[in-house]
């Protein structure tokens, strides 16, 4: 591959940046020793614009690109989102119900086997035909813990080059 794109960015399996390429951990640097990066990103990432400017910062992050999705949603260059974990709320989890059928009529076993509770519980608590209803008397279930809202994922590195052709727009 020829001279990287000064900006560019590229996935690297090593556990330290190539000379000339940073790790993308959100680096605060000098514009004064990176002018040629600091034309294409600005303070998109960070910085001061006066003195200073950040690299992007992909520690745990997944990049997407920035433009209007299919969907319709816009999303902005170095705009982040996202999160690890997620207590849903009960608006979120799917409608249902948690009915136990039981029967109006008289019982009429002693077995459980193919029955359901009867009205009535002489010696025979179940009944085994007749019309059924369903109870809705239950108490609240789940403990609203977070869990995770992770990918499979594998993690490697990132980097951008300092130096190199500068790229042409089209």
């Amino acid at each position: 591959m020829g001279q990287p794109y000064v900006g560019e960015l590229r996935m690297f399996a090593g556990n330290f940046p190539p000379m000339g390429w940073m790790f993308c951990e959100g680096q605060v640097l000098p514009i004064s020793e990176n002018q040629t990066l600091f034309t294409l990103i600005g303070t998109t990432y960070g910085g001061d614009g006066q003195s200073t400017f950040a690299l992007p910062d992909l520690r745990g992050r997944l990049p997407m690109h920035a433009g209007t999705s299919q969907g319709g949603t816009t999303h902005t260059l170095a705009e982040t989102g996202g999160v690890e974990e997620v207590t849903l709320t009960a608006n979120q989890v799917p409608a249902h119900s948690h009915g136990l059928p039981v029967s109006s009529t008289a019982a009429s076993s002693r077995s459980a086997v193919g029955g359901v509770p009867a009205a009535t519980a002489a010696e025979a608590p179940w009944a085994t035909a007749g019309p059924t209803e369903a109870m809705t008397t239950s108490t609240a279930a789940g403990g609203s813990q977070p869990h995770t809202n992770m990918q499979p994922y594998l993690c490697v590195n990132f980097i951008i080059s300092l130096f190199g052709v500068f790229p042409p727009q089209s």
